[in-house]
Order: structure tokens, then C-alpha cells, then sequence
């Protein structure tokens, strides 16, 4: 898989993201891609929206990618999102046996592939994850900011 299927993979999840930010979501976007370099699934964070605290953007296109394959087995696949994973999603990238994730920006509050934990190539766990970081970085780290920079007491 090329860096041209990455790109359009993350410009997809950062749409995704836009959209979540408009509900008033942290705007994270995530686009599930095949094996063949097509966009299976994307999806942004709903939490705020369905009130649920696992309504993360990579759990959604997850959900979306098993339904749409007909099974929880993601051999091949890449997940693109916007922002490191938590440990939450890390945690399903491992069980879903999801070749590759790509992430724009890192998360050194909660990210759990590179920040603070490597759920993700952890070798006790059965599977593990190729990680490539920092795909288009400031343009996903700059919807972060501009949304907290709205949503937070500037004091």
C-alpha cells in the first residue's frame, strides 16, 4: 500500500473529523482501508452524540469495516485516524488483527502506540500492529487545537 492510499485514507478521516467537531465531538476521524487500497469504512467520534463512552472514531469504523467483511477478522486491512490511538483502541486494533495503523497526530496525554504505552507491537499479545506515525501531524494536530481552543476557559 502506497502513501497515495494513506493520503486519501486520511484526508477521508480528517472529513470524518470535521463532521464529529460539528456535534460538538473532539474531532477524530478514522477510515478503515482493504487490502486492495479501498476505503471499506469511515467514521468520526460519536460520543457526545450517542452518549457512549466507546463511540471512538476507531471503534465505529471497526464496527463498520467487520459488518461490512462479514467478519471481525481484519487480516490485511490498515486503520488511518487523525490521532494516536487510546488504549481502548489500540487494544481492538490487536484483537481485530488489523495489519497496519497510520495516525496523524500523537497523543501524549493518552495515545497508547507510541506516547505512552505500545499496546499495539506488544509482544505478549497474540498479534501485533505495523505503526507509522505523524502522517500529515500539524494538519490533524491543528483541528485538535482549534476545536480545544474553542471549547476550553481560556483562563
Amino acid at each position: 500500500m502506497g502513501v497515495t492510499i494513506w493520503d486519501e485514507a486520511m484526508s477521508a478521516a480528517l472529513i470524518a473529523a470535521g463532521r464529529a467537531a460539528s456535534w460538538g465531538d473532539v474531532p477524530v476521524g478514522a477510515a478503515l482501508v482493504g487490502p486492495g487500497g479501498d476505503i471499506v469504512a469511515v467514521a468520526g467520534n460519536e460520543r457526545e452524540r450517542r452518549a457512549d463512552p466507546t463511540a471512538h472514531a476507531e471503534l465505529l469504523v471497526l464496527r463498520a469495516g467487520a459488518a461490512a467483511l462479514g467478519s471481525w477478522r481484519l487480516d490485511g486491512h490498515t486503520l488511518v485516524v487523525t490521532l494516536e490511538p487510546c488504549t481502548m483502541c489500540a487494544g481492538a486494533l490487536v484483537l481485530a488483527r488489523v495489519q497496519t495503523l497510520v495516525f496523524g497526530a500523537y497523543d501524549p496525554k493518552a495515545g497508547a502506540v507510541a506516547s505512552l504505552f505500545d499496546v499495539v507491537r506488544d509482544p505478549r499479545l497474540n498479534h501485533r500492529v505495523d505503526v507509522r506515525g505523524g502522517i500529515r501531524e500539524a494538519e490533524c494536530g491543528r483541528l485538535l487545537l482549534d476545536f480545544f481552543g474553542q471549547h476550553r476557559d481560556p483562563r
